[in-house]
């Protein structure tokens, strides 16, 4: 190698060295601080001195200039721009130092590649920057996928895969999908992100423990009725046959007798009446017949329907138990009758949720629904609807009473004959009384037990 070959190689490193130099020195930590003590020492600059008188030059041209001024290889960046001038005038400076002055002015900077230096603006070298860590992130987590079963065993593989999902175990490239008929987990990514999937469903992925839950449901009807009534019927006459007459010539003869139904005076018996007690007086001629009958009913009655079911639920899963008849129901559309039927049952709904202290909170839900003929729309009967909804917690084989529904019906008539109903103790031969108290009560005894 030649003398002027060794020295133009040597002045190349040393003006690559002189502008990558500012690079380094412009890093900066956050908050504008410098990032180390070198960044305070001054710039070193070794090219020959030149002089320089430059008013809106090219700056492209410039940048040629002085590259064969140095003997630089020079790289123009296409991000320089086209329109870009260079107003400097300088007296004995050396080139590398006119050179970095140009590029400051002009808001660029330059990289060393090799023997070359290229000088581009800032913000292409910063994408350039970015897009290479890019890459370098890239090639860092892009291991090759694997797949992996996970059977599930005590919980639902649909459930654990939104689980997983909203953890963000995964990365941009894997997947995890759930096959309900055997309850597995298919999942696709990196080693590392499959190794937290599995740790996740080892843990949740457990038996959970059940509740047996007893119910009582205890149902009474207590009714008594009491009922109180008369007939009674009265036959008189004057009439010559008899030999009681009225002695006038009109009128002759005179009689007397009920005209109810059944030919009585008065007819307010009691209904069913389960006694009575009857008088009949009369003369032996018959002028005069009198026939009273007493009645009176009393009823006393008390129903008691005892139901205790079982069922044995998960935590945190409903169970539901339910009692009673369907209703059908007739309907008339477009001449076609169409049969639909309404649950008239005593449903008892329960969620249990065992607490970490091991008392057992239950969601209950309690419905009674029963027929009611008398209140019948178009012959088909309406439905008495009794509703409960509350939430308990209860001790691990405590039992708790949620609540008594009690319904009472209190009934009273009484019929009369007009006027003569008034008369005192004498009214009473004219008179009809009834009177009703039905109560129903309906208690429900609730008593969880962990089976674990």
């Amino acid at each position: 190698m030649n003398r002027t070959r060794y020295w133009t190689l040597l002045l190349t490193a040393g003006v690559a060295l002189a502008l990558a130099t500012p690079l380094a020195q412009t890093q900066r930590a956050p908050g504008g601080q410098s990032s180390s003590a070198a960044s305070q020492l001054p710039r070193r600059f070794s090219g020959a001195p030149i002089d320089v008188d430059y008013s809106s030059a090219d700056l492209r041209k410039v940048l040629r200039q002085l590259a064969d001024t140095g003997g630089l290889n020079l790289a123009i960046d296409p991000s320089v721009p086209l329109t870009g001038a260079v107003d400097l005038k300088l007296t004995q400076v050396p080139w590398d130092e006119v050179l970095d002055t140009v590029i400051q002015l002009n808001d660029l900077t330059s990289v060393v590649n090799g023997s070359v230096v290229i000088v581009m603006t800032r913000e292409a070298r910063t994408k350039q920057l970015e897009e290479e860590a890019k890459e370098k992130k890239a090639s860092e987590k892009a291991p090759d996928l694997a797949n992996d079963r996970i059977a599930i065993n005590f919980a639902s593989a649909p459930d654990l895969k939104k689980t997983i999902d909203k953890a963000n175990l995964l990365t941009e490239r894997g997947s995890c999908d759930a096959d309900e008929r055997t309850n597995v987990l298919i999942c696709k990514d990196v080693p590392a992100a499959l190794d937290e999937v599995r740790k996740l469903v080892a843990d949740l992925d457990k038996p959970q423990p059940q509740v047996e839950i007893e119910a009582k449901i205890v149902q009474t009807n207590h009714d008594t009725a009491r009922e109180l009534g008369v007939q009674w019927g009265v036959n008189a006459q004057a009439s010559p046959q008899i030999g009681n007459t009225t002695a006038l010539g009109f009128p002759n003869s005179v009689s007397l007798t009920g005209r109810n139904t059944n030919g009585s005076a008065v007819n307010l018996p009691a209904v069913g009446a389960t006694s009575a007690l009857g008088l009949a007086l009369g003369s032996i001629n018959g002028a005069l017949n009198l026939d009273v009958e007493l009645s009176a009913m009393q009823h006393r009655g008390q129903l008691e329907i005892l139901s205790q079911p079982k069922v044995l639920a998960q935590n945190n899963k409903s169970a539901e138990m339910e009692s009673g008849f369907q209703i059908p129901f007739q309907t008339v559309s477009n001449n076609t009758t169409t049969v639909n039927f309404k649950d008239a049952a005593l449903k008892l709904t329960v969620t249990p949720h065992i607490s970490a202290l091991g008392t057992v909170l239950m969601d209950i839900v309690l419905e009674n629904g029963q027929p009611d003929f008398s209140r019948a729309v178009n012959g088909n009967p309406s439905i008495n609807t009794q509703r409960a909804v509350t939430q308990v917690q209860v001790a691990d084989g405590a039992t708790t009473t949620i609540g008594g529904i009690i319904t009472r019906t209190t009934t009273t008539a009484r019929d009369s004959t007009p006027g003569i109903s008034r008369i005192p103790l004498l009214g009473w031969l004219f008179r009809h009384s009834s009177d009703q108290d039905e109560k129903d009560e309906l208690v429900i005894f609730i008593t969880p037990r962990i089976i674990r």
